[in-house]
């Protein structure tokens, strides 16, 4: 055990009695509202807490998460229609502003009283075979964590949680692709406490590694890094979302903390950004590199973070293929206004010739043709053809510049929603001039400043 005072910890991050009344009391009441408006107009609905607030797991500001369960024989239109009227009249009621969101499912969100309140309909389901959508395993999620985490464990659930936060690895979400609430609790369920799961972390997890909680033996229906299979549906892993470099960077983050122990890691670590330090560190590195930025599609969250990261894949692979070489890559996004791409070449430049190879000596049809079309450009280089061509896009900042219209759009493969906005309107800029616009703000520099730095949080 390490010598970290974690009551202390755990006094500073864990929300207060007074805190924790109040949100258990808004949420009853949002509760009775419901219900009692459902009861009125008929609506066989019954609301129910969830999430890490009805699992008391939760820190910081709480986001209060209330499922709208109707029977199974509801069909999906009336669910929908009634739903989300039901959470639309709670948050009228109680002068609360809202908006309709859409993941896999719809559900509305609403802002009471300063929290942030979801109100998702789903289907009451007893078990993983009666599934209809992906939201309806979270009530079967809270009942089984209820039942099974002790207090002690929620606490070690908290740490684990500000832990992975601290680091940049909590989260689902694709756009940090790393460790859900739901998932830290199975983790400390299995392992018991927090430093448990980082020793094991540590020096047992790899790509493939696994944890069965209820002995399903379902392991070879799932091929991501991380396993751990679902204990209310056995065909789920609930470790999906983690991407391999989030696995890593948490791996690496608990033999750093276990190496030398600080209670700063609970803390936010405090990043000191400059641009002029940015500058200079991009300047020094002698790449080059382009920012792509474009207006943020208007879609749900959800959604954007895939497509952006499908379109600066495509983009690598295009100039990979044509012989350019990307050192490395990122993207950003305010949510709101503007998409960022970064593209840092360490080869942008090619020569205006290549090489093409053409048949072996010895095929003299394919021959023949080669010869007539390359005419005096070609040689022999051991028993075949080889010609001098002129290349199309010595460069990669024109290639991509082409790439990005109509003409020649189909080299990419973009999100759809994104693809619209980039051939309405975009701007490709080397990143020295851009640093040197009045295009720049503080989030931008965090942006640039986390790409030289990747690892900064990993460290205390």
């Amino acid at each position: 055990m390490t010598n970290i005072d974690y009551k202390k910890i755990l006094e500073e991050i864990k929300p207060s009695k007074s805190e924790i009344n109040n949100v258990k009391s808004l949420s009853n009441k949002l509760i009775c509202i419901l219900n009692q408006f459902a009861m009125d107009e008929n609506i066989n609905a019954e609301t129910v807490l969830v999430g890490s607030v009805a699992k008391n797991t939760w820190f910081g500001k709480a986001d209060i998460d209330l499922f709208i369960k109707f029977p199974l024989n509801t069909s999906p239109n009336y669910l929908k229609e009634k739903g989300l009227r039901l959470g639309y009249e709670c948050i009228k009621r109680m002068n609360g502003e809202y908006e309709c969101r859409y993941a896999s499912h719809p559900y509305i969100t609403g802002l009471i009283d300063d929290y942030e309140i979801d109100f998702v309909p789903c289907y009451d389901i007893k078990h993983s075979g009666e599934l209809k959508s992906a939201v309806d395993r979270t009530i079967p999620h809270t009942k089984y964590i209820k039942k099974n985490l002790n207090p002690k464990q929620a606490d070690e659930v908290i740490l684990l949680k500000r832990f992975m936060k601290s680091i940049g690895t909590y989260g689902s979400e694709f756009k940090v692709s790393g460790f859900a609430g739901y998932l830290c609790e199975l983790l400390i369920l299995y392992y018991n406490s927090f430093e448990q799961v980082l020793k094991s972390a540590s020096t047992e997890w790899k790509p493939g590694y696994y944890i069965d909680l209820m002995d399903y033996d379902t392991i070879s229906l799932f091929n991501e890094p991380l396993i751990v299979v679902d204990p209310v549906d056995k065909n789920r892993n609930v470790a999906a979302a983690v991407s391999l470099q989030k696995m890593s960077e948490f791996v690496a983050a608990s033999r750093n903390f276990l190496k030398e122990p600080s209670a700063s890691y609970f803390d936010s670590k405090e990043v000191n950004v400059d641009l002029n330090i940015i500058k200079n560190e991009f300047t020094k590195r002698g790449t080059k590199t382009l920012l792509l930025t474009f207006k943020t599609p208007d879609v749900p969250i959800d959604a954007l973070y895939p497509q952006i990261k499908k379109t600066e894949n495509s983009i690598i692979n295009l100039m990979e293929r044509k012989g350019f070489k990307i050192f490395g890559s990122d993207s950003w996004s305010d949510d709101a206004e503007l998409v960022i791409i970064l593209l840092e070449f360490s080869v942008w430049k090619l020569p205006e010739i290549k090489k093409h190879l053409g048949p072996q000596l010895w095929f003299k049809d394919y021959q023949e043709k080669y010869l007539k079309k390359y005419k005096d450009k070609v040689w022999i280089e051991g028993d075949r053809w080889v010609a001098a061509v002129e290349r199309d896009y010595p460069k990669a900042e024109f290639l991509l510049k082409v790439s990005l219209t109509n003409v020649k759009i189909g080299y990419l493969r973009f999100g759809k929603h994104i693809k619209n906005e980039i051939l309405k309107e975009h701007k490709l800029t080397d990143l020295i001039k851009f640093l040197e616009s009045n295009e720049i703000n503080e989030d931008i520099l965090k942006f640039l400043h986390t790409y030289l730095n990747k690892n900064e949080v990993l460290w205390r």
